[in-house]
């Protein structure tokens, strides 16, 4: 939980990955949703790239210009972004949010939530715990 909590315990970093999972790729996309300064954007975009969670791709030769792809390991962010989404909705504003999750081939609308892959089961703080692996 710490060392996830260093990767994306400021303010910019989850919202950066929540811009490239929405499918927001290129620099001037992001500094301009999210409104963020240049150098911030493109420290933590560095931040992510040598943590692995990010790859540049080249789109255009001249001038050089690259767009940031989400790794495997970027895409997996996903569950816990989800999953923030869901609790700031519910206990953080007392309106709803002016956006909403939504299933792409639905419409409806999604609340993340934690699962047991295993059995598909939400997990409940209540009937969990933890144990030193043997």
């Amino acid at each position: 939980m710490a060392r996830t909590a260093d990767l994306l315990g400021d303010r910019w970093t989850p919202l950066i990955l929540r811009e490239l999972l929405m499918g927001q790729h290129r620099f001037n996309e992001l500094q301009q949703r999210l409104d963020i300064n240049r150098s911030v954007l493109s420290q933590r975009l560095g931040v992510l790239e040598e943590a692995g969670i990010i790859e540049r791709h080249i789109y255009h030769e001249h001038p050089p210009r690259v767009e940031y792809v989400p790794t495997e390991k970027g895409l997996a962010l996903w569950d816990v972004l989800g999953v923030m989404w869901a609790y700031g909705e519910a206990w953080l504003t007392d309106e709803p949010l002016p956006v909403e999750l939504v299933d792409q081939r639905t419409g409806r609308p999604v609340h993340p939530m934690v699962i047991d892959s295993m059995t598909g089961e939400s997990l409940e703080v209540s009937t969990t715990r933890r144990r030193v692996r043997q």
